[in-house]
């Protein structure tokens, strides 16, 4: 009886040995991943280049030069600064146009949420009382980037002007405007090796103009509804969200979202790559197009004339697209001939539009939307349309 109770006992003990240790190592395994985050935030914070001046709209304790404003912040970079010249913007937002023209910047917000630079200006806004001169597109964007080597990161930028309440006006409306392209970020020709690093761009007509050779946009957000992404420069859209804002019109194709000019000679214009094409509430099925060719009027030698040399590109490889997406996919777009009447350009035929295994209730297949093969989707990796950039 007694070694019965003894073997008891000590099955009990071990038990107790083997509840206590499973605890400790549940312990230990807890703050084992506590150390494992803490580490790995450190580290992200770490790889961080060190930033060589500070915007806030509060002081800060620091030793950095500090500005309120990003435009003062930009023009103060030293012309022969050496490596990324990095300014870092707190929460906040900012009511400013920006341009950089200086090379190798990294503008870097705290959070795409909070840190905003927020811009209204529409094309055809006067630009003073006493004349007639009007802005134009290509003057109204909220930031536009010059230079080559510029990288954007977790920031929003906005153009602010008010396309839905001005579209709800009656023709006989005095107040009324026209000329309501209104574009929160733009590359200029001049512009190369663009990093646009989880940021969020909102407008309606005219969001996002890419005039520079090449952008990469990572992550982040495009949202519009009329032609919001165009222009004739090069860029691949790495997962990021398209966005098709709703518009108070009636039924057919109520948005665009490319309206690529890329010169024939170009070989690459817009390649979105495993992106999401969504829409706001409001916007009807099937009422979207994923592109129309832009020929711009362009004066030549012979006359000013929609560009025969425009030949749009846009490419959506696995790319997701919901039900807004028409079943045509492309559409066409009017220019001006040389004798000042108007032509239809064919999505088909006046353009270099296609898909690669796109997916979802939008993705529809038939004769109207061109797919590629996978020998020719070989040419259209991101290392050949970046060309040898390797932007991290």
């Amino acid at each position: 009886m007694l070694k019965r109770l003894r073997v008891i006992i000590e099955s009990k003990r071990q038990e107790r040995i083997q509840l206590a240790f499973y605890i400790a190592s549940a312990f230990s395994q807890k703050r084992l991943a506590l150390f494992f985050l803490c580490f790995m935030s450190y580290a992200e914070a770490t790889q961080q280049p060190k930033a060589n001046a500070l915007v806030s709209q509060v002081t800060l304790d620091s030793p950095l030069p500090q500005y309120t404003r990003v435009a003062d912040a930009i023009n103060a970079i030293p012309a022969q600064h050496s490596g990324t010249w990095v300014i870092e913007v707190q929460p906040g937002i900012y009511q400013e146009s920006i341009i950089i023209q200086t090379p190798n910047v990294h503008v870097r917000g705290v959070d795409k949420k909070t840190t905003k630079f927020v811009f209204s200006r529409y094309a055809g806004q006067v630009i003073h009382p006493d004349t007639d001169e009007v802005f134009g597109t290509g003057r109204t964007a909220t930031v536009e980037i010059t230079a080559s080597n510029v990288h954007l990161s977790n920031l929003s930028i906005l153009n602010s002007f008010d396309y839905p309440a001005n579209e709800i006006r009656s023709q006989e409306d005095p107040n009324r405007v026209s000329g309501t392209q209104a574009v929160a970020l733009k590359t200029a020709v001049t512009a190369d090796k663009t990093f646009l690093d989880n940021i969020e761009l909102w407008g309606y007509q005219d969001t996002l103009y890419l005039k520079g050779n090449r952008a990469y946009i990572k992550g982040g957000l495009v949202a519009g509804h009329i032609d919001f992404i165009f222009g004739g420069g090069t860029a691949f859209f790495d997962s990021v969200d398209i966005v098709s804002r709703k518009r108070n019109t009636g039924n057919g194709i109520t948005g665009y979202i490319t309206a690529p000019s890329t010169l024939n000679t170009r070989p690459f214009g817009f390649v979105f790559s495993n992106c999401n094409l969504a829409r706001e509430a409001g916007v009807p099925n099937q009422s979207v197009a994923l592109g129309r060719p832009w020929h711009p009027t362009t004066t030549f030698s012979d006359g000013r004339y929609a560009s025969p040399y425009a030949i749009g590109h846009s490419l959506f490889i696995n790319t997701y697209m919901d039900t807004h997406i028409s079943l045509e996919g492309w559409t066409s777009m009017t220019g001006k001939t040389k004798n000042g009447g108007i032509k239809y350009f064919n999505p088909l035929t006046d353009a270099r539009f296609a898909e690669f295994k796109s997916h979802g209730p939008g993705a529809f297949q038939n004769e109207a939307r061109p797919t590629l093969s996978d020998v020719e989707m070989l040419f259209y990796s991101k290392a050949s349309v970046l060309q040898g950039w390797h932007p991290m």
